[in-house]
Parts: C-alpha cells; sequence; structure tokens
C-alpha cells in the first residue's frame, strides 16, 4: 500500500525564507505583548490619555436649565442617560444608529441625535429635550393645528429639529424646511404637515397668522 502525506494547509506553508504565515502572525503578536510590556506604568497612563470608567462615574448635565447629576458609565450614551437615568421619555430609540432622528435633543443649540453622544461629553453643555417645550410654544401648538402627527413616536424628534432650525432661520422657505428637517424621517409619512407646521410657526413667531 502507497501511503499518502498530510495535506499542508495554506497557513503551515514553509516560505523559501524558512517561515510560514503562521509563525509570522505568531511572532508578531508575541512582539506586540513585549512591547507593551516594556512600558511603565507612567509611559503607558500618558499614551492612553486620560481614561474615565470603565465602572460608573458622577457626571452633572444641564438640561432644560437644570443641572442634574447622575451616576452612569462611560459608555453610556444621552439618550440612555435621558430615558433610563432620568426618567426623561420624551426623547424616542428607535434606530440607534444616528438614522432616523427620533432621539433628536438641541444641545447648544444644535439639533443631534442623542443616540450618537456620550452623556459624559455632554457636561458643561447646554441640553434641551421635548420636555422643555411647552404646548403653547409655536412649534408644539403648529404641530398639533397642521395635524403633523400620526401614531406620533417620531414627533418629539421632528419638534426638537424643527425647534433648533427655527432658531437658526426665522423665515425660511419650503425648500429650507424641506433640507433643514431632512435628517429625520417619519414612517407613516406626515412630511407635507410636518412642513406646514414649521412654516406656520415661523409666521406665529413673527407675530404673523397664516388664513385658511
Amino acid at each position: 500500500m502507497s501511503s499518502k502525506k498530510p495535506t499542508e494547509s495554506p497557513q503551515d506553508t514553509q516560505q523559501p525564507n524558512g517561515f510560514s504565515r503562521r509563525t509570522f502572525i505568531q511572532g508578531v503578536g508575541v512582539g506586540s505583548g513585549a512591547a507593551g510590556a516594556l512600558l511603565t506604568p507612567s509611559e503607558a497612563e500618558a499614551a492612553l490619555g486620560d481614561v474615565v470608567g470603565p465602572g460608573a462615574v458622577s457626571m452633572t448635565l444641564k438640561i432644560n436649565g437644570r443641572n442634574h447629576t447622575l451616576e452612569a458609565e462611560p459608555r453610556v450614551t444621552l439618550l440612555d442617560a435621558l430615558r433610563n437615568r432620568l426618567d426623561m421619555t420624551g426623547a424616542k430609540k428607535v434606530c440607534d444608529r444616528a438614522t432616523c432622528g427620533a432621539c433628536t435633543v438641541m444641545v447648544d443649540g444644535e439639533a443631534v441625535y442623542a443616540c450618537t453622544m456620550l452623556a459624559i461629553e455632554a457636561q458643561g453643555r447646554e441640553i434641551r429635550t421635548i420636555e422643555g417645550l411647552s404646548a403653547n410654544d409655536p412649534v408644539p401648538r403648529s404641530f398639533v393645528k397642521n395635524d403633523a402627527q400620526q401614531c406620533g413616536f417620531c414627533t418629539p424628534g421632528f419638534v426638537m429639529a424643527c425647534q433648533s432650525f427655527l432658531e437658526h432661520n426665522p423665515n425660511p422657505s419650503q425648500a429650507d424646511v424641506e433640507a433643514g428637517l431632512s435628517g429625520n424621517i417619519c414612517r407613516c409619512g406626515t412630511y407635507v404637515g410636518v412642513r406646514m407646521a414649521a412654516l406656520d410657526a415661523a409666521k406665529e413667531v413673527k407675530g404673523e397668522r397664516r388664513g385658511y
């Protein structure tokens, strides 16, 4: 009987210089570990910079004009801090990847996706949420007046995006509104009502009233 040699895998195939792919990868891993082991604790700390966590740390967030102190891990997003730590559930957690805009809040006057900002990053900044607006404020009232919601799940994000947009552009055209609110998605398709609400709120802010 003829004996067969075991088939060699590509990883074990020796190169002309005597090294295989496997031994090369192993060598890189050992070398990297050795280099790391040569660093002193102070050098390692300097290389990493200021490290916080991974356990919960104390942080203070200024939300709607009031300071809120909470304990949270540095990895916690602003959205999760609002909803799970501070019971401010107006901002909705939907896509959790900066796509739908349902979690929109305002930070220093700018509309941001709360699911993409860490709570610890928002310290020392002015945060505004839907809870900070009154039902009698121009934007929320215009949303009701123009029937700019259906299921209502995306509405808080749209309201905050609209609020920020109008504060930066108080005299918008319809094209401006469409572009300014393009970062928010309504699965019910109430875009016509949302755009009318934005234009109506802009006129109300200027003391005008729209006739129908």
